[in-house]
């Protein structure tokens, strides 16, 4: 692997150890463990992909404050990449997109306070690439002009992720459920939403997909440039589509992991990309779909999504190619609400995705 190499030169440069004081690390705790030491070649940031609009016209030196910006740039509709390479590289580059209302935060840190999918991912060797998507976060330069809803909606995100029923101004979260349901994990979960800076929709209704794949298709190529490595991409919610429709605008995809989708590949091109690269795909579902309340409209909401995806799972692995559709409750793993990866049973899944990380080595 390039990214052995790359790591060790790195290495010389700079070295941090996350969690504790900058000596000797205690290595006998699992990669998966919260607080484990964190052994770093190199972090940064970049911006990948994007447009340059201009406005006719010549722009004047000495008068910058005139209101009608004439001839002059704007650097929009681009990603946002948070990247960190572990010291010793044993694993493929993670590429993660959030979904809908959400930034990298989430797979960052979890609303308790444990460390995230990313941290985990890299503490067992694998480069992480964490993406803002355009018009979120801090990729929030926008070629499109949207009025930015100011409604009151933590409760109708809350129905919809399947965390519980919210009752007289209380969280009550399904019987067994891992949400971390205190007061302030509570908060920090609803702080973590941002709005999207070209969606004037507070349902998502005008979600650019198309500008959020090549986005994200730059930043798997950026990938390729920095490591010569294909990339995985673990991709969350909203997040799904604009995966699958990478794979129109990169060859650099080695496989994608799903987490809850908001639906699997359309039919034509999309699955076709997929098809022709011959590209392994995993879908994770959570709980309290099967056994959703069936008087909240988000239960038949992600019934209908597990369905499409297990259409896709069907027709992919019937055609000879890699797919699989893991329900967790399936598996034994219950209690996981939309965000399965900031769960308080995490790791569990986490463990269980690094077993197909391992099986699908990026060649």
């Amino acid at each position: 692997m390039q990214l052995k190499a790359l790591g060790t030169a790195l290495a010389l440069a700079v070295t941090l150890t996350v969690s504790g004081c900058a000596h000797q690390a205690d290595n006998s705790q699992a990669w998966w463990e919260d607080g484990a030491p964190l052994h770093l070649a190199s972090q940064g940031l970049f911006s990948a992909g994007g447009i340059v609009i201009k406005s006719e016209g010549v722009f004047n030196p000495e008068d910058q404050w005139e209101e009608s910006g004439k001839g002059q740039t704007a650097h929009v509709d681009h990603a946002n990449v948070l990247f960190q390479i572990p010291l010793e590289v044993t694993g493929a580059p993670l590429v993660f997109l959030h979904g809908y209302g959400q930034s990298r935060m989430g797979y960052m840190v979890t609303p308790d306070g444990r460390d995230g999918w990313a941290t985990e991912f890299l503490r067992a060797g694998h480069p992480v690439f964490l993406i803002d998507g355009p018009r979120r976060g801090e990729a929030g330069g926008t070629s499109v002009g949207a009025q930015i809803s100011t409604k009151t909606l933590d409760q109708r995100w809350y129905t919809q992720f399947r965390i519980g029923r919210y009752v007289k101004g209380q969280s009550v979260v399904n019987k067994g459920s891992q949400f971390p349901n205190d007061k302030e994990s509570l908060n920090q979960f609803f702080r973590q939403m941002t709005p999207d800076t070209g969606m004037s929709s507070d349902m998502g209704a005008d979600f650019d997909l198309t500008t959020v794949a090549k986005g994200l298709a730059a930043t798997v190529d950026e990938v390729y440039k920095r490591t010569g490595e294909d990339s995985i991409l673990i991709t969350h919610s909203q997040g799904g589509g604009p995966g699958w429709a990478a794979t129109l605008y990169t060859s650099h995809i080695a496989g994608i992991i799903a987490i809850e989708p908001g639906r699997g590949p359309l039919k034509g091109e999309e699955r076709e990309s997929l098809e022709a690269q011959r590209i392994p795909v995993t879908i994770y579902f959570g709980d309290y779909i099967d056994n959703g309340d069936p008087k909240l409209k988000a239960t038949a909401s992600w019934q209908e999504k597990v369905a499409d995806c297990a259409d896709f799972v069907a027709d992919y692995t019937a055609k000879g190619l890699d797919a699989t559709l893991v329900e967790l409750p399936k598996i034994g793993i219950y209690g996981n609400d939309h965000f399965i990866f900031q769960d308080k049973n995490s790791a569990a899944v986490a463990r269980h995705v690094k077993a197909w990380l391992d099986a699908h080595p990026v060649k």
